[in-house]
């Protein structure tokens, strides 16, 4: 028998996992304090609920997807929050990008009330979400991560074992640098092609088969040299990341220069109006520097 599923925070990543896991076979319960995430993810037939006590009745497994660390802390820890509500025996996998010692701390307060925690941030958009094609970096009790294995499958092309809980945020953190580095890295070097004089389109079919391509620059290119810069993943949240990233290293004194000087080059993009835009929209951000240098 599979699990009943309760999936706090239903927003866009969220909405799209708990509609995979609908179409999975789970039996799924959405809970979100926004009315109008509730009511978008009822509209593409889930079931949700204004209530975190009656969403948790019981509910075996409780998933969270939400924006930020404080954000996971309210949701967990919060005097109204999940482990108000769990009961002991239920398990939890926290999906979020978030630094690993909030991680640990949702660990250790959801144990005293006999609550399993799985660590298991997801890398993948709103598509991979809803089709199943997220990559897992999953941190946790072996045995816990067992008994979700289904969940877990169903949510992902893969899945990875990282070690204790805070090593899947671990991991997480130090992908999104990486992402992050090479979509901002790719930007700048093809602003610079494109201001020497050859063509978007033929730069882009030369530099995919070429060294410097990257996943991100095969998968978000095409769209941003058609000008398309419709978000897949916001630029406020790789510049999030990647400030998570920065402070992680300062509680190990573990330099990030690079990390550092991409996260104030994104903060530069947002200042110039690409909020809400994907973080490809860097690209138009490098274009505009040069146009108003020559002016």
């Amino acid at each position: 028998m599979k699990h009943t599923l309760t999936f706090v925070g239903i927003g866009q990543m969220g909405s799209g996992m708990a509609q995979r896991l609908l179409a999975s076979g789970f039996d799924v319960l959405g809970f979100d304090i926004n009315e109008q995430s509730r009511l978008a993810a009822q509209a593409k037939g889930l079931q949700v609920q204004a209530d975190l006590k009656h969403a948790l009745h019981n509910r075996q497994v409780i998933l969270s997807s939400v924006p930020n660390a404080e954000t996971a802390r309210q949701a967990w820890l919060g005097p109204n929050g999940i482990l108000q509500h769990a009961l002991p025996g239920n398990i939890g996998i926290e999906l979020s990008t978030i630094d690993p010692e909030t991680m640990r701390q949702i660990a250790a307060a959801a144990q005293e009330k006999g609550v399993r925690m799985v660590d298991a941030p997801v890398s993948g958009g709103p598509e991979e979400a809803a089709t199943g094609n997220l990559v897992l970096m999953v941190g946790g009790d072996p045995a816990d991560i067992a008994e979700v294995d289904s969940v877990l499958k169903a949510l992902s092309s893969a899945y990875h074992y990282t070690g204790v809980v805070g090593t899947g945020k671990t991991v997480k953190l130090v992908n999104n640098m990486m992402a992050m580095g090479n979509i901002l890295v790719a930007a700048e070097a093809f602003a610079l092609g494109t201001t020497a004089g050859v063509d978007p389109e033929l730069l882009f079919s030369v530099l995919s088969g070429s060294g410097g391509r990257s996943h991100h620059f095969l998968k978000r290119f095409p769209n941003a040299i058609k000008g398309n810069f419709n978000p897949g993943f916001k630029l406020e949240l790789g510049e999030k990341d990647l400030a998570l990233a920065i402070e992680f290293g300062r509680t190990l004194n573990h330099p990030t220069p690079a990390a550092s000087v991409i996260r104030e080059m994104m903060a530069m993009g947002l200042a110039s109006g690409y909020r809400g835009q994907d973080v490809v929209a860097m690209l138009d951000f490098y274009n505009k520097m040069h146009q108003e240098s020559k002016e």
